[in-house]
């Protein structure tokens, strides 16, 4: 057993280098050296404590001894229970204080009574001494029944050369010395463990200090050696191996600019390119075989709102939108090879990207090869950039547009085709009364579709820039006519339509018909969304030029309801074609046409719709006109 631990401990020591077992080796030593050096000296000044006490002892049993001679010798009892008592009391390590006669018979003891010593097995040791010679104090360490250390002074008891008995005094040690024994060993156990754990320390901060360093440049070196001459170590250290991490660097950033060499024709024609980019009106970017800029002009820097100052010398990865470089970073590395499809020298995608937070850009990308004078080496890559939001924006708007338009189309066609197909299918199977409501329902899509052909011409017309002939009208002649024309729609649903029209209002300088289509779009919405037995204001009246600030007057048109009201984050998509917000219950008719129309309208008289609605509520849609 003894053996395989002895093979086991070996092999496992054989596995440290040989400088680790040296500085294990000398470390041991070290600290069992010191240790031992640390419990010789503790140990003295022990053994000297220990001295001391005895001395100590022998002396106060000798004074002790002096002043209850006389005393013993005239059998003053009570004398010499009062001076016993007075030295007992005076000092403190005195454990115990025991007379014995002449015959070793105890007479008087302190602070036990006679008959309580008497009976002590530890005393009763002590009386053996009696038969001993009585020619000087005898000192004894000893236990009592608690293991409490005491040391016994016997001092013979001599006045005028006549034996009169002994006197034993107990002594309590020194504390210091009773826990100096558990000091020692603490001592000595932590000096051992100290010189281990700056051993420890050591190792540690050697590591920390010189092995990772080393490590440090060791990958260093290994990817210089691959090619990655942009490796630099960044330390905080001095001495010499500051010195080597330095040069290093050095090295590095030298080899860096070795590699960098071969772009110096592309950049010698830099002030050429300069000029000429500049005139383009697409953005145009130059990259280096690194992707870092070299060149780009200020229609590039304008689309991307990149700082001329910051971007050049720059990876152009570091710089596009996340999405972008996502994309473009597979394409960057497949032209830099010349390796792969030497015929391929261009490549276009289009991207949509936010330029700040609420501009949102579409650009086309063409990216090309750029190849030395024999056509072998790629020296880097021409980026050209073209703005296409607005073309993008106006096909969006144009598919939105007819997407919309084919939907609002379908719907009624769809309706009418289908009640005419079953009109034509069970004619004689469907009663008259049936018959009738197909072709009522029929009548009706036909009139959606025939509103949404219309409202659509009307917004062609309006955004066709046709002109519209104005002339002064009484727009209290035109409220009138508007309240007629709706008012078998109103009454319909028990909805109460009433003005509040300001009196000698001025004539108003307006098409008729475009007045009379923006009154009709907003009653007919009021009506639509208002419930049964609602109500609703058209209200007029002129706004003065004090509240205008010396402007010209104005006049006012609101239209109030008690209606379904309208959620405020739908306050600017309702002005938006095909925008209807009775799309969430699908049970109300519309072309979600009505109110883009209104806008505009009143665009082309420099004016604008107001909303101000609560739902459950009712709203207020109203809009100024210049007098």
């Amino acid at each position: 057993m003894f053996m395989k631990r002895f093979f086991s401990f070996k092999n496992w020591w054989r596995k440290f280098s040989l400088q680790t077992r040296l500085m294990l080796t000398a470390t041991l030593i070290v600290s069992i050296v010191m240790s031992g050096i640390t419990l010789w000296t503790v140990d003295s000044i022990q053994k000297d404590t220990k001295l001391n006490d005895t001395r100590f002892a022998r002396d106060l049993g000798l004074l002790f001894a002096a002043n209850v001679n006389p005393l013993v010798f005239e059998k003053q009892r009570s004398e010499l229970a009062h001076l016993t008592e007075r030295f007992y009391n005076s000092t403190a390590s005195i454990r115990y204080i025991i007379l014995l006669d002449d015959e070793g018979e105890i007479y008087y003891g302190i602070p036990f009574s006679a008959q309580e010593v008497q009976n002590s097995l530890q005393l009763k040791e002590y009386i053996q001494f009696k038969n001993l010679s009585h020619s000087f104090p005898l000192i004894k360490n000893s236990s009592n029944l608690d293991s409490t250390e005491i040391i016994d002074i016997f001092v013979p008891l001599k006045y005028l050369d006549k034996h009169l008995g002994f006197v034993i005094i107990g002594i309590n040690p020194n504390p210091t010395l009773i826990n100096f024994s558990n000091l020692t060993k603490e001592i000595t156990i932590a000096v051992f463990v100290s010189i281990w754990l700056m051993l420890i320390l050591g190792a540690a901060f050697n590591a920390l200090t010189i092995t990772q360093p080393i490590k440090e440049l060791l990958v260093g070196v290994k990817n210089i050696t691959a090619g990655n001459f942009g490796q630099r170590i960044d330390l905080p250290f001095g001495g010499e191996l500051g010195e080597l991490i330095t040069s290093f660097n050095q090295m590095a950033e030298r080899l860096e600019k070795y590699e960098k060499q071969n772009i110096e024709e592309l950049t010698s024609e830099k002030v050429k390119l300069d000029t000429l980019v500049t005139t383009i009106a697409d953005g145009a970017i130059l990259l280096n075989p690194s992707l870092e800029i070299i060149l780009a002009n200020p229609i590039a820097q304008e689309i991307f709102r990149w700082n001329k100052n910051s971007i050049i010398g720059k990876n152009i990865e570091e710089l596009l939108p996340l999405s972008m470089k996502t994309s473009l970073s597979p394409v960057f590395t497949f032209l830099l090879d010349i390796r792969e499809n030497k015929e391929m020298r261009s490549f276009q995608q289009e991207f949509i990207f936010f330029s700040n937070q609420k501009e949102q850009k579409s650009i086309r990308i063409f990216l090309t090869r750029v190849f030395d004078q024999s056509q072998t080496k790629i020296q880097g890559i021409a980026v050209t950039i073209q703005d296409v939001t607005k073309e993008a924006e106006l096909n969006q708007a144009k598919s939105q547009f007819i997407s919309n338009v084919s939907h609002e189309l379908r719907t009624p066609l769809f309706n009418i085709k289908s009640f005419i197909e079953t009109l034509e299918d069970y004619e004689e199977s469907l009663s008259k009364e049936q018959r009738r409501e197909f072709l009522q329902t029929a009548n009706k899509e036909t009139n959606r579709l025939t509103r949404l052909v219309n409202d659509v011409l009307d917004l062609s017309r309006l955004e066709s820039g046709n002109q519209y002939n104005d002339d002064y009208i009484e727009i209290t002649q035109i409220i009138s006519e508007i309240l007629r024309s709706y008012q078998i729609s109103a009454q319909y649903k028990n909805i109460r339509l009433s003005t509040e029209v300001e009196n000698n209002l001025p004539l108003l300088k307006i098409n008729y018909d475009l007045i009379m289509q923006i009154l009709a779009n907003l009653i007919s919405n009021a009506i639509k969304f208002t419930y049964l037995n609602g109500s609703i204001v058209i209200r007029v009246f002129t706004i003065n030029r004090a509240l205008l600030n010396n402007k010209k007057s104005k006049l006012r048109i609101e239209i109030s309801d008690n209606g379904v009201g309208i959620d405020k984050k739908d306050y600017l998509i309702i002005f938006d074609r095909f925008s209807r917000i009775e799309n969430q219950v699908h049970i109300l008719e519309g072309t979600g046409l009505g109110l883009s129309i209104v806008q505009n309208i009143l665009e082309r008289y420099k004016s604008k719709m107001f909303l101000n609605s609560e739902l459950g509520i009712g709203s207020t849609f109203w809009f100024d006109l210049l007098l």
